[in-house]
């Protein structure tokens, strides 16, 4: 089973270095950026299954990184995270393509929680993708037979 690679995206350089030190203590593989353009830069050349996203950053904020990154990594599943949550946020970052919300200080049992169903999502996913791709190489014993 594939270990889950997961990024953390936020202006705030002391919550990123913490939370990035408690995931990597209990097991797992974290890459992290300051910004949506940094996340963006850092998803084109690693393979990052599920971003926790800050709503609020300076220059690209967090629904308009979650777009870009749902319009060229769709499989990419993202969580939203925010200090200052609204009811508007939340919305608009759930239709926008967001697994999930997140207030902060979020509890890093939560977090991991949020990231390990969002990471199985992901693979369920690839799974009916394989099984479609394999599904339309194969022929039907219909079609063997009219074949010879």
């Amino acid at each position: 089973m594939k270990k889950m690679k997961m990024m953390l995206v936020d202006d705030e350089e002391r919550f990123l270095s913490t939370t990035k030190k408690l995931l990597e203590k209990k097991g797992y593989d974290v890459v992290t950026a300051l910004s949506g353009a940094e996340a963006l830069e850092k998803i084109r050349i690693q393979n990052i299954h599920v971003v926790i996203l800050d709503v609020k950053m300076p220059g690209m904020d967090g629904i308009a990184a979650l777009k870009e990154i749902k319009r060229q990594f769709p499989l990419i599943e993202v969580i939203m995270l925010t200090g200052h949550a609204t009811i508007e946020s939340a919305v608009k970052g759930l239709k926008s393509g967001a697994i999930d919300y997140l207030t902060k200080p979020a509890d890093i049992n939560e977090i991991i929680e949020k990231a390990e169903l969002a990471f199985e999502k992901r693979q369920d996913l690839e799974e009916k993708i394989r099984v479609a791709q394999m599904r339309k190489l194969m022929k039907s014993p219909s079609q063997i037979i009219q074949e010879t």
